[in-house]
C-alpha cells in the first residue's frame, strides 16, 4: 500500500515538473503572440466547443435584462476572448519580468494601504474574479516589504498538478499564500510580531449551504455571499478596502484601493459584505466583459435556502 502511495505521488510530482516545464518555454513567448492564440482559441471555445456557453448565455441575460439581445450577445463573445487572454496571461506570468509586470498590472490609493500599515494596522481586502485576478499577487512589487506583507487566502485546488502550478505563479513576487483552514492562526501569528499584513479575499463564489447565512440583490439576483472575510476582518480589526479593478487595454490593468472603513468593529453584522457587493456590482456593469460568467453564481436559491434552513430549524425542534 505505502508502495503504491509513493508511486503515485512520484508520478504527480513528474507530472507536475513536465507541464511546468511546458507552461515555462511558452511563457517567453511574446505576450502579442500569446494573445493572438487566445483569439483563435475563443472563436473554437464559442463557437466549436461552446464551453459552458448555456451557463454564460443565462447569466449575462438575466444580469442586464435592460440591454438589447445584440448587445449582450456581444458581451458574451467578448467574455471568451478575455477569458482566453486571461489563461495565456496566466502562462506568461511564469516568467514575465518584474519590470514589465508592473508596467501592465499597477495600483492606485497605495497611499492609502501605506498610511494603513504605518499606523500598525493590518489592511483586508474585498476582489473578486474581475480582471486578471491572478496578476494582482504581484502587489508586493508595489509596497516596502519593511511596512507590511503581502498574503492572499486561497482553497487548494483538487488537481495536485494545477494546484501546484498556480501556488507557484502567485509566490513569484514575494506573496504569500493562506489556505483559508489557516488564515486566521497565520494572521494573528504576523500582527502579534507587530508586522501589518496585506490580505486579500476574492468573495464572489458560491458558497455551499451551510455557509450561507446573508443575502443581498446583486445584478438582478437574490445573490448569497460568503461572509468569512468580514468576520475575519472584524476579529482582527482590520482596515477593510476594496480593490476596483479596471481593464485599459489588452494584457493592461489598473487596481485601485479604495477605503471602506477603518472601524470595522463598529459595523453592523454583514455591513461590509453589503457595501463590497454593492462595489463590484459597480466594477462588473462598467466593464461587464471581463467578470468570471462561466462560474455557475447563481446556482442556488433563497427558496431552497430557506427551505432547508426551515426544514433543520424544524428538525431541531423536535429532537
Amino acid at each position: 500500500m505505502s508502495y503504491n502511495k509513493e508511486r503515485y505521488h512520484t508520478l504527480k510530482q513528474l507530472a507536475y515538473y513536465i507541464l511546468f516545464g511546458v507552461w515555462w518555454l511558452v511563457s517567453h513567448l511574446p505576450l502579442w503572440f500569446l494573445h493572438g492564440f487566445a483569439s483563435f482559441a475563443s472563436i473554437i471555445l464559442f463557437y466549436v466547443v461552446r464551453y459552458r456557453r448555456k451557463v454564460v448565455h443565462e447569466n449575462i441575460k438575466t444580469s442586464f435584462p435592460e440591454l438589447s439581445s445584440r448587445t449582450r450577445w456581444m458581451i458574451e463573445r467578448r467574455y471568451y476572448t478575455h477569458f482566453c487572454d486571461l489563461l495565456m496571461e496566466s502562462v506568461k506570468y511564469f516568467s514575465i519580468s518584474e519590470k514589465e509586470m508592473k508596467r501592465r498590472m499597477r495600483f492606485k490609493g497605495l497611499e492609502l494601504i501605506e498610511e494603513s500599515c504605518r499606523n500598525g494596522r493590518s489592511c483586508g481586502v474585498f476582489l473578486g474574479h474581475y480582471g486578471n485576478w491572478e496578476w494582482i499577487s504581484s502587489m508586493p512589487l508595489w509596497v516596502d516589504k519593511d511596512l507590511c506583507t503581502c498574503t492572499q487566502l486561497y482553497h487548494p485546488l483538487e488537481n495536485y498538478v494545477t494546484d501546484q502550478l498556480v501556488l507557484y505563479t502567485r509566490k513569484r513576487f514575494g506573496g504569500i499564500n493562506i489556505t483559508a483552514d489557516k488564515s486566521i492562526k497565520y494572521m494573528v501569528n504576523y500582527m502579534r510580531q507587530g508586522k501589518p499584513i496585506l490580505v486579500g479575499f476574492i468573495a464572489d463564489q458560491a458558497p455551499f449551504w451551510d455557509n450561507i447565512y446573508y443575502w443581498t440583490d446583486f445584478l438582478h439576483h437574490e445573490t448569497p455571499w460568503f461572509t468569512g472575510a468580514e468576520r475575519i476582518m472584524q476579529k482582527l480589526d482590520m482596515d477593510v478596502y476594496y480593490l476596483d479593478v479596471r481593464r485599459i487595454k489588452r494584457g493592461y490593468y489598473v487596481a485601485e484601493y479604495k477605503r471602506i472603513t477603518t472601524e470595522p468593529k463598529k459595523c453592523e453584522q454583514f455591513w461590509l459584505t453589503g457595501e463590497y457587493s454593492k462595489m463590484l456590482e459597480h466594477t462588473i456593469r462598467r466593464g461587464p466583459s471581463y467578470w468570471l460568467w462561466s462560474h455557475r453564481r447563481w446556482k442556488r436559491t433563497k427558496e431552497e435556502w430557506l427551505k432547508i434552513t426551515h426544514g433543520g430549524l424544524e428538525l431541531r425542534s423536535k429532537n
